[in-house]
């Protein structure tokens, strides 16, 4: 094993492999708070990667209510008890004495791998693969004290009683994958432009280690050519070969058919060491380093993920800490009150399909004053502007959306 630095765990872990790192990132942010888990970012990817015979369990994307749904069925859990066993005093995080940085005190799958293994994992049965929508829309139990059953008074923010989410779910395209560690055919790899994450067909054996490994559970086995697959981030659009790209980079099917416009993807630069370039004019870089509003998931399993979520503001935060870690409390209050900024960074979301390399913002008039959960908020109508690869304006758009009003004519037209 080699030591390289895992920036989300704030130190440095063992991995197979040493540090190697592309130019580039494949990295997304995803709004929980938006979704109404339509499915249509799922059909998206359905209808475009995986609708061929031995494909049919294979949901690339997949959108699951959580706490009690997921894909293959209760695939978090599993690996969550696994590492807990691995780890008898806790998946504990640390604050460092000299950083104030959150440290990661536990094992990661790597480091927790059994004799003989690359990673901790487990290879889930045919039947977890079979209902990728189980317990979908299901609430945690709440008992009401009111008559009838009924709650006998209203439920307000920070934490519902009852609740659920949605999660949204595709390959992370790590930066320390585990099924790259865990291949013995090194059939799978980074690549160097973007950091996606691809099986080459040609070497896989279908020997499913990765389906082992991988603890999102992501590849997947094709049963009729005998080889895994995975998702591959839409690699043709994001050089600009899609037919509608017109040669510019442009998002994963997935993040431009957000009906819920919960998805903004695209590419930050990397330096050698694996850390990411300083730029806060790019809007992943800006919500992830500079916000704080957008954190992995599963952070403890140590692979470094490169999709980053918006945490559901109405969750029990214990269970929000295990799943996306120790920043859940600042993501959410920054979420909640935005900065002027950032409230103009959210307007950013799928306003286009091209690939927004950097933004700027026109300021504009203050429209209001208020108070959110007791903290002072105002509201500017500023104006941002999206810039593509070649710094090509793509698109501008404005904190409040304009009134548009129906003429007289037109006012019965359906």
């Amino acid at each position: 094993m080699a030591e390289v630095y895992n920036w989300q765990l704030g130190r440095g872990m063992d991995y197979p492999y040493e540090e190697r790192h592309p130019e580039k990132q494949f990295v997304a942010v995803f709004n929980i708070n938006r979704c109404i888990a339509c499915q249509t970012c799922s059909m998206a990817c359905k209808s475009t990667w995986t609708f061929s015979k031995g494909q049919e369990y294979m949901w690339w994307n997949n959108v699951e209510s959580k706490p009690y749904g997921g894909y293959p069925r209760n695939w978090d859990a599993k690996i969550l008890e696994l590492q807990d066993q691995a780890n008898p005093e806790g998946q504990v995080w640390e604050k460092d004495p000299f950083t104030e940085e959150d440290v990661f005190g536990g094992k990661t799958i790597f480091e927790a791998a059994p004799s003989g293994e690359q990673v901790l994992g487990y290879l889930p049965e045919q039947k977890e693969w079979r209902t990728p929508n189980l317990y979908e829309d299901t609430s945690t139990k709440f008992k009401a004290k009111g008559k009838i059953g009924l709650a006998d008074g209203g439920v307000s923010l920070p934490e519902h009683k009852a609740w659920f989410f949605y999660l949204q779910r595709i390959c992370n395209h790590c930066t320390y994958p585990a099924c790259v560690a865990a291949c013995p055919r090194k059939a799978i790899y980074k690549r160097p432009e973007d950091g996606i994450v691809l099986i080459d067909q040609k070497r896989c054996r279908g020997y499913r280690k990765c389906m082992e490994a991988c603890p999102y559970k992501k590849p997947m086995y094709n049963t009729q050519t005998r080889v895994s697959e995975k998702c591959v981030g839409c690699y043709p659009r994001i050089e600009g070969k899609d037919p509608a790209s017109h040669g510019r980079p442009m998002e994963a099917r997935c993040m431009g058919a957000c009906v819920g416009q919960i998805r903004l993807q695209g590419l930050v630069d990397i330096n050698k060491d694996g850390t990411w370039k300083e730029d806060p004019s790019n809007p992943l870089y800006y919500m992830i380093k500079e916000a704080g509003v957008a954190l992995p998931l599963y952070p403890q399993f140590g692979t470094e993920p490169n999709v980053y979520y918006i945490p559901p503001r109405w969750v029990p935060r214990d269970y929000l800490r295990q799943m996306f870690g120790p920043g859940v409390d600042t993501a959410i209050e920054n979420y909640m009150t935005p900065s002027r900024e950032l409230l103009s960074v959210l307007q950013l979301f799928r306003r286009s399909q091209e690939i927004i390399f950097r933004y700027e913002i026109v300021k504009g008039e203050k429209v209001f004053d208020t108070k959110i959960h007791g903290k002072a908020f105002a509201m500017y109508n500023d104006t941002i502007i999206a810039y593509g690869k070649d710094d090509n304006e793509i698109f501008r758009t404005q904190v409040e959306e304009p009134i548009y009003v129906r003429t007289s004519e037109r006012s019965n037209a359906i």
